[in-house]
């Protein structure tokens, strides 16, 4: 064996040779490069790279001269408008942490984050003014320095902060020196988990994983330089996936958008040649079934697709437009997509159904994720890679979060053996990607028999009146438990729950198929996740 000891003298890390790793350091080079090029688009503004950077720097300047100490937290309520892009480099450059808040919440719920997280400063939208405003006041922050954004294309601002966003830029520096962390383990961005199940958890993101994470997107998607990204993925849920230090290092274009909407998303696709965006299956499905004439375009398009496994009808749906579909997988507490269903140049010989079935695998784990297995929850042996046999999703690595905030107890539980423990149920298939079958709360166990809730959601999304579906447990004297289907027909379609439930027998084992349908409009959060804690309870009452 060699000695490695030749290596070790007089080899030292030096300020010439090591730095902390940062995304920051995206936007310096890019702005440095191509100063010129198109930054930020939204509306009727463009900016380019020199003017964001300028910008970041003005308001991280305005932050510190304000009192900000490093490691401070820095609250922010927007849409994906350019002032929460610019939060993403500004907040840390004066040393602050970002704390990007779900714009869907109540106001009790965002006056709980301000208080856990100790926010500072909080950063307004007017469109969540009278939000912000509520939650300010129970939280009892009354010396957080609260900033209005003013944006001119929102009809009936108003003002509840002490200064505006733009008083806040003048105060600042376009040649504010800022710093790189101290250590790449400190915090960069707090991001809150949905709370369905109690109050939410801070998960803290660093900024070695965040740089990490950030370029793993453009090595897993294959992004050119410049592409022109449309932010339909809100920026609040895991900092867009890292999506805004991606389009840095990218040097792209981000396409901001205010409300998530198929007429505005095809028409910017259209009309500014957007080349990527991403989105929730369920944003997938509305751009699908949308009017046929909103469909225009002439250029490569490519969409990455997470936060639920997404039906392979709706894969096949968006593939038949034209549009290339990369499915990918994580949660907030691996910096969102941590495993990508890497393409095969040889799948592409199957057949469009086969091709989306694969598609609508998770995959395997992206260029920054040290480690990903299933296994069994217990005694965390990984299951046979044959498809079939269920276990427990890990995860470890550099975009592993550092872990949650104020509670060590979560994290302790979170860690085990050395992994990060999903919390999501799947198998893994002869090839090494993995597939999601349930969150474990999601598995509907009926007379012993363990059946996926996703896996009757994607027999449901086959049948061609069906716009979307969710399947959850309904308690049953005999059963225990049987499957509930609640289901949105398209526009003008007319089905019954005794036709629907014959179609799933058909396509599936008997005894997975819903026993119960119940038709009408279902609830989203903001990021267009289905929230099956209500169905479940609605499925109680029945």
């Amino acid at each position: 064996m060699a000695d490695q000891q030749i290596y070790k003298q007089g080899l030292d890390a030096c300020a010439a040779n090591y730095e902390q790793l940062s995304p920051l350091r995206f936007i310096e080079r890019t702005a440095e490069v191509y100063p010129q090029a198109l930054a930020v688009l939204y509306g009727d503004l463009r900016r380019n790279w020199a003017e964001t950077y300028d910008r970041c720097r003005r308001v991280a300047g305005a932050l510190v001269g304000r009192g900000l100490r490093p490691g401070d937290t820095v609250a922010i309520i927007a849409a994906n408008i350019p002032e929460m892009f610019e939060a993403h480099f500004s907040v840390p450059m004066a040393g602050g942490v970002l704390n990007a808040i779900n714009t869907g919440l109540d106001a009790e719920a965002v006056a709980f984050i301000l208080n856990h997280g100790e926010a500072r400063v909080l950063l307004v939208d007017p469109e969540f003014a009278e939000l912000a405003e509520r939650a300010v006041r129970i939280s009892g922050r009354t010396e957080m320095l609260v900033v209005d954004i003013l944006d001119p294309g929102f009809d009936g601002a108003r003002r509840i902060g002490q200064l505006s966003y733009d008083a806040l830029l003048a105060e600042g520096d376009a040649d504010f020196d800022w710093l790189l962390p101290e250590s790449e383990w400190d915090a960069i961005t707090l991001n809150y988990t949905s709370g369905t199940t109690g109050d939410p958890k801070g998960v803290v993101y660093h900024h070695r994983g965040a740089a990490l994470n950030a370029m793993a997107n453009i090595v897993s998607w294959g992004m050119p330089q410049h592409a022109r990204y449309l932010w339909t993925l809100p920026m609040f849920h895991c900092n867009g996936w890292c999506f805004p230090w991606t389009i840095a290092a990218n040097a792209g274009v981000c396409i901001c958008l205010r409300a998530v909407r198929a007429e505005p998303i095809w028409q910017l696709i259209r009309d500014e040649r957007v080349s990527h965006f991403c989105g929730a299956p369920i944003v997938l499905n509305m751009l699908a079934n949308a009017p046929d004439e909103l469909k225009v375009f002439d250029h490569e398009i490519k969409v990455m697709t997470a936060g639920a496994a997404p039906p392979a009808t709706v894969i096949a749906a968006m593939e038949a437009l034209g549009i290339s579909v990369t499915h990918v997988y994580g949660l907030t507490e691996t910096y969102g997509p941590s495993v990508v269903c890497a393409w095969k140049e040889e799948w592409n010989e199957r057949s469009p159904e086969a091709r989306a079935r694969l598609k609508s695998r998770q995959g395997v784990r992206n260029p920054a994720l040290g480690g990903l297995m299933v296994a069994d929850p217990e005694t965390m042996a990984p299951v046979p890679r044959d498809g079939q046999t269920m276990g427990e999703i890990f995860m470890r690595g550099n975009n592993v979060m550092k872990g949650y905030l104020k509670n060590p107890s979560a994290t302790e539980k979170s860690f085990r053996g050395g992994w990060f423990a999903s919390g999501d149920l799947g198998v893994i298939h002869p090839d090494g990607y993995i597939e999601l079958k349930d969150r474990s709360k999601d598995i509907i166990i009926s007379g012993g028999e363990n059946i996926s809730s996703i896996e009757v959601e994607d027999v449901l999304y086959r049948h061609p009146d069906v716009m979307e579906a969710a399947v959850v447990a309904r308690p049953d004297a005999k059963w225990g438990e049987t499957p509930c289907a609640f289901v949105a027909l398209k526009p003008g379609r007319v089905l019954s729950a005794e036709d629907l439930i014959a179609f799933c027998r058909q396509n599936m084992a008997h005894f997975k198929a819903p026993r119960t349908v119940v038709f009408g409009e279902l609830p989203k959060t903001s990021t267009g996740k289905i929230q099956k804690f209500i169905l479940r309870e609605q499925a109680r009452r029945l």
